[in-house]
């Protein structure tokens, strides 16, 4: 990620130490909002814009990019809160003339179950997906992201960043680089590999032209021109939206993130062990997990409802 502007960096210290100051908050506090105002001024470097100079279109898109990255409506509403208050304060000192965030709702309260898709709902995103696109490499390209997300439950950034050579050779596991650079391997699904195959083929004949045509090769299964080198997660994002509206899902409903769910409840409906799922989805800690045992509960109500004598008939009078 692009470096924090350094006028950026002294508004930010100006901002949480009249914070200190004014309201006395705690220093885990000053702390939260210092990393949450450098990340969103590290997003916005890499944009060409800033914290003094950003409008409303820009802080609307970190926030689309924070969702499209998985992260939590909790973290995300912290996150807009401190830029508000940021703004706020920028207003009053001077620095900027405008409050770009005022008029940005907040992304509500996060319920505790996640949400997700029915089998069948995801069945007729991936066919969607096999079909949604200009020309045939692009439909590849669609087809094998959808089935890669479905198949390993990657999050969206280890997704649109894998490297075309772990794919290579058609193999049964693939290795995913996580959070904090830690690596675990998951499994393909037959679908997912033929996906990658078919897209591959399509993929390289692009990179040869672009080599040709005197543009550096790629790393990535999925190049693209941007910065990143890559397809980018928000551009990913929109992409699940689009794919859903032509699959007769509503889009509200589906993201990345939510296929991610869908991947790991459905394995577990299916009776996979709770402990191969935290493997899967490379969570550090089980507790991450637990949160899917809601259909266990589901599926250990429809035993009881279905095998036990009073739930069936009722006790018999006598």
């Amino acid at each position: 990620m692009p470096a924090l502007h350094a006028q950026d960096a002294r508004r930010i210290a100006t901002f949480l130490e009249a914070m200190a100051a004014e309201s006395g908050a705690a220093r885990n506090t000053l702390l939260a909002y210092g990393r949450d105002l450098r990340d969103a001024g590290e997003w916005l470097a890499g944009r060409g814009s800033d914290l003094g100079q950003a409008g409303r279109d820009l802080i609307e898109g970190y926030l689309i990019a924070l969702d499209a990255e998985g992260m939590s409506r909790a973290t995300r509403a912290r996150r807009l809160s401190a830029l508000k208050r940021f703004f706020r304060f920028a207003m009053d000192e001077g620095w900027r003339k405008d409050h770009p965030a005022l008029r940005i709702d907040g992304p509500g309260r996060a319920q505790r179950l996640p949400g997700t898709l029915r089998e069948d709902e995801v069945a007729a995103l991936l066919d969607a997906a096999r079909d949604h696109g200009p020309d045939q490499a692009v439909k590849a390209r669609n087809a094998c992201l959808f089935e890669l997300l479905y198949a390993t439950g990657m999050r969206v950034s280890e997704l649109v960043g894998l490297p075309h050579a772990a794919l290579r050779g058609a193999p049964e596991m693939v290795l995913v680089r996580g959070k904090g650079g830690k690596d675990r391997m998951v499994p393909l699904s037959d679908a997912a590999r033929a996906a990658v195959a078919v897209w591959l083929v399509h993929r390289d004949r692009a990179e040869a032209q672009a080599t040709q045509a005197g543009r550096p090769a790629s790393k990535y299964l999925f190049p693209a021109r941007g910065a990143a080198g890559h397809l980018s997660r928000v551009r990913f994002h929109g992409l699940v939206k689009e794919v859903a509206a032509r699959a007769g899902i509503d889009p509200d409903r589906a993201s990345p993130h939510v296929l991610r769910h869908a991947f790991a409840t459905h394995l577990l409906a299916g009776g996979a062990d709770l402990r191969v799922i935290q493997l899967l989805l490379g969570h550090a800690d089980l507790s991450s997990t637990e949160i899917y045992t809601h259909v266990l509960d589901e599926r250990l109500r429809e035993l009881v409802m279905a095998h036990h004598p009073l739930a069936r008939g009722g006790r018999s009078g006598g």
